[in-house]
């Protein structure tokens, strides 16, 4: 009887902790989507009066497909005193030719056991080492860029002297499917709602990978030269931590386009997804860490924005628990952790509602109801992670 009675108690005490730790991601992405809805276009950024010198490092891997149209979409946005350098990194196509045929800076690297983007911006920031821009700003090969982004990016960069994020968002493909809907509202959720939001309580964001302007010196003191599979989450940690936390950059856009095959979809969803699980584990820590040794807040909201998983691994968590404590309370007798978790399900159901509302609008709302066959085709990714979790870089294939 004692036995059972310790049994009972520590598996009450487990489920009310597991619904408890649920709660602060839940309730992390509810206040930063709650934030961002009352966001006004109206608001003033800070700027520079003149526009900074600035250097464009491009990034390319066999990116011959694409990378014309992003560069001459870049070239109209520059003045004479910036520059655009594209390091075609281990490229065995003609990446190289056709950005030079556009007139910008071409240098090219080889290295077969060192690959990977963190490698590539090393190598283009060491080039740009001797005669170094007031701005740097790092832009994929395959993303365009809306008029304007550039200049705002840089100029706040400058005035602030911080990390600026644009937002960055991926559209649908040619012949969308109801997953690539939601795929494009997940990153909306991710790189524009959520990062608002920071905005709006005056928080630094992470970054998302393309769109980032630093001020030169800001690079000094940090290594990109790795093989992070997401070099520009473990940037803006080591950026924040040293002192340069990045803030987005409203009333910009760098845009993407998911993948049209759906291995190639699966393919990039791992690299980010493992990547950004991997990061959390091992940074969260960290950033705590910091944040109590340095007496920063803004480091423990990092902190807090990188404890949020991926929306359908949240929904997959939320599922798996409000089972468990659905078990605990019929054998237990103990609905608490029950009602807690289904608190939570209605701040992720509001949670999206809003982003959705306020800026998703565009995607018919038909597709809200694909969301179950969503995170049905997300599990095996996530089982992976636990299996065997990917850990070196994988280039996107382009359709």
């Amino acid at each position: 009887m004692p036995l059972s009675f310790f049994t009972v108690g520590l598996t009450d005490l487990g489920l009310f902790a597991i619904a408890l730790l649920l709660a602060i991601p839940v309730l992390v992405l509810f206040g930063e989507c709650l934030a961002a809805f009352w966001f006004s276009k109206d608001e003033k950024e800070p700027v520079a009066q003149s526009a900074p010198s600035t250097a464009i490092l491009m990034p390319a891997h066999n990116e011959a497909a694409v990378i014309r149209p992003v560069l001459e979409g870049l070239l109209s946005q520059l003045s004479e005193q910036d520059r655009v350098v594209v390091i075609a990194d281990n490229c065995s196509d003609e990446t190289a030719a056709i950005a030079r045929s556009t007139g910008v800076t071409v240098i090219e690297r080889q290295d077969r056991d060192r690959r990977g983007k963190g490698y590539a911006l090393d190598f283009g920031l060491q080039f740009l080492a001797d005669h170094p821009p007031e701005v740097v700003v790092m832009m994929d090969a395959d993303c365009q860029v809306q008029p304007g982004t550039i200049s705002r990016i840089t100029r706040q960069a400058i005035a602030t002297q911080r990390p600026v994020q644009a937002i960055y968002l991926m559209e649908r493909p040619a012949q969308p499917e109801p997953k690539d809907a939601l795929s494009s509202l997940a990153f909306l959720v991710k790189n524009w709602v959520r990062p608002l939001g920071l905005k709006q309580l005056n928080l630094p964001c992470l970054l998302t990978g393309t769109g980032m302007a630093f001020p030169w010196a800001t690079l000094q003191g940090v290594s990109l030269a790795s093989g992070n599979i997401v070099e520009d989450m473990q940037m803006a940690v080591d950026l924040a931590i040293d002192g340069h936390p990045a803030f987005l950059c409203p009333n910009t856009k760098v845009i993407g386009i998911l993948p049209q095959q759906e291995q190639v979809a699966k393919t990039q969803r791992t690299r980010w997804e493992h990547g950004h699980l991997k990061t959390a584990l091992t940074q969260i820590p960290r950033l705590v860490k910091a944040a109590v040794r340095q007496g920063r807040v803004d480091l423990l909201a990092i902190a807090l924005d990188l404890s949020v998983p991926p929306l359908s691994l949240l929904v997959v968590l939320w599922v798996i628990s409000c089972i468990a404590a659905l078990l605990g309370g019929w054998f237990i007798g103990n609905w608490l952790p029950e009602m807690l978790l289904l608190g939570e399900g209605l701040l992720i159901v509001l949670a999206i509602a809003l982003a959705w509302v306020k800026f998703g609008r565009d995607l018919p709302f038909k597709t809200l109801l694909s969301i179950p066959f969503y995170v049905i085709w997300k599990i095996p990714l996530y089982l992976a992670f636990l299996v065997n979790p990917q850990t070196k870089w994988v280039r996107t294939e382009r359709d």
